[in-house]
């Protein structure tokens, strides 16, 4: 199950990059405004989640990618070895949105972000498909780390 939604994150991921970038061409159109919330806009992110670490050189954005690798890859082999559900699919989130945001520093030398949360003036997060599986699969490992297990050992 873990590495089916890896997979299916990692589609999702793409496909609606590619579409944003170059059928929709979002860089065109910029900002849409969804509803009062959500905008699509164009951000390139050559840091990590929420813009930390940003690395204007080759040599960071290939420190990412190698980082983001190798987490992906221990990632995979603690699916291989998970019994529980959830836990395998957080971990397939993770692993999913990571290779997602590795394709991109590899093709365009930044993550492409285009979707926007804002409130009045005040922008939240600017996050793709990928950011937010993993958001979601580290919320999962939290309930699973700190709620199941607690389960379990009882």
């Amino acid at each position: 199950m873990g590495f089916s939604l890896a997979l299916l994150t990692l589609i999702l991921d793409q496909a609606t990059k590619l579409y944003t970038l170059f059928v929709f061409e979002l860089p065109v159109k910029e900002p849409v405004a969804l509803n009062p919330f959500v905008n699509l806009i164009v951000v390139w992110n050559r840091g990590i989640s929420y813009g930390l670490f940003q690395q204007n050189s080759n040599l960071g954005r290939w420190i990412l990618i190698v980082v983001s690798l190798l987490a992906a890859i221990g990632l995979s082999f603690w699916i291989r070895r998970t019994k529980g559900k959830l836990l395998a699919a957080s971990l397939g989130l993770i692993v999913g949105g990571a290779v997602g945001n590795v394709i991109d520093r590899l093709v365009y030398g930044a993550v492409f972000d285009f979707i926007q949360f804002q409130l009045g003036d005040w922008s939240w997060y600017v996050f793709n498909v990928a950011d937010a599986a993993i958001v979601a699969g580290v919320v999962g490992l939290l309930y699973d780390s700190f709620v199941l297990e607690r389960r379990r050992k009882v």
